[in-house]
């Protein structure tokens, strides 16, 4: 299929409608069989659960073109778990996860001339979501929903790329959304979104978030998780009950084990072990991995700068990177079931 005449190589990461979105409705304790849609609107009652209780899950996932012109998405099946899990957490009737993979599958195919072209840096970005729609007033789950997947052509989620980012201490709790308690679902986002305009008026790309308890633990960024590298080559990635369980983050586990033969830590970081790692990176499905070279805690005015410098992304990272983004773009063979070719 031919593609639209876009700067591919130069898109930032925001919305652009497509020409295809899918749509299927829940009542009467049930999901209809589903559709593609081209309306991008979407009417609701004043009342609906999603806007009196914010009673709605999403996920986020990519669609690829790879070298020899396949496109592609990675571990969907991961994505339509972590949404059943968020969805059981507010009382949502879960998405069959057959049928997501499936819809996923479908939209995708329909919106195939807005994949990226394979090397232009950019891909299209998936947003599947539910929400309660009916009227509701009382403090009570929604009956009827909507479940519905859109697309977006997109660039780079930092504007520098690969270049270092210097993220700040937040003071903000970022684990305040989840309530308490083990919650294996996702992340109310919009408690993070007054901590990342404060940290971009102030000159900063990101917030590090420390645990709420005892301020002494590493958890994660507004977005992301965080993964590190010791002077010895090991791979350390935080383990915490309130940080989002990224698919990205749990592949680089498997890469850097499997395809690099790193020994891999998932475990509490303590704030203090930080000035000891030789790289850091954030890693979710908006960024792969972006690399960090600096976390400012702006209360002391403490600096870490990481030896892998702000120019570049440190040497372990760069080849974490390529190997995920190579076993993405079907350069490198995955672990079975990685890749779903979608055409």
């Amino acid at each position: 299929m031919e593609k639209k005449n876009l700067d591919w190589s130069n898109l930032t990461f925001g919305y652009m409608p497509t020409d295809y979105r899918y749509v299927s409705y829940y009542k009467d304790g049930k999901w209809d069989e589903g559709a593609l849609i081209t309306d991008p609107n979407i009417t609701l009652n004043e009342c609906a659960g999603v806007f009196q209780y914010a009673q709605t899950v999403f996920e986020g996932l990519k669609a690829y073109t790879t070298e020899d012109g396949h496109i592609v998405c990675f571990r969907p099946d991961l994505n339509a778990a972590r949404l059943k899990d968020s969805a059981e957490r507010l009382e949502i009737p879960v998405f069959p996860e057959d049928r997501f993979v499936k819809a996923v599958e479908e939209v995708v195919k329909a919106n195939a001339a807005w994949v990226p072209p394979y090397g232009s840096g950019a891909t299209l970005y998936i947003r599947p979501y539910i929400m309660g729609t009916n009227p509701v007033i009382g403090v009570k789950p929604a009956e009827e929903y909507q479940f519905r997947i859109l697309c977006t052509p997109v660039g780079p989620y930092f504007k520098g790329g690969a270049k270092p980012i210097t993220i700040r201490v937040s003071d903000y709790d970022r684990a305040a959304p989840h309530g308490t308690g083990h919650i294996k679902a996702g992340l109310n986002y919009a408690m993070s979104l007054q901590p990342i305009v404060e940290a971009h008026q102030q000159g900063y790309d990101e917030n590090l978030y420390l645990d709420p308890a005892t301020r002494t633990k590493v958890e994660e960024t507004g977005g992301a998780n965080f993964m590190f590298i010791t002077k010895d080559g090991k791979f350390v990635t935080p383990k915490s009950n309130s940080i989002l369980p990224s698919i990205t983050r749990r592949s680089l586990m498997v890469v850097a084990e499997k395809y690099l033969g790193l020994t891999v830590e998932h475990r509490e970081v303590k704030f203090e072990e930080l000035k000891d790692f030789a790289e850091c990176g954030l890693c979710g499905t908006a960024a792969v991995i972006s690399p960090v070279g600096k976390i400012v805690n702006p209360n002391d005015g403490t600096e870490i700068c990481f030896p892998s410098g702000m120019e570049e992304m440190g040497p372990i990272t760069k080849k974490l990177y390529e190997t995920l983004t190579g076993i993405q773009m079907g350069h490198i063979e995955g672990p079975e079931g990685w890749v779903k070719v979608i055409e």
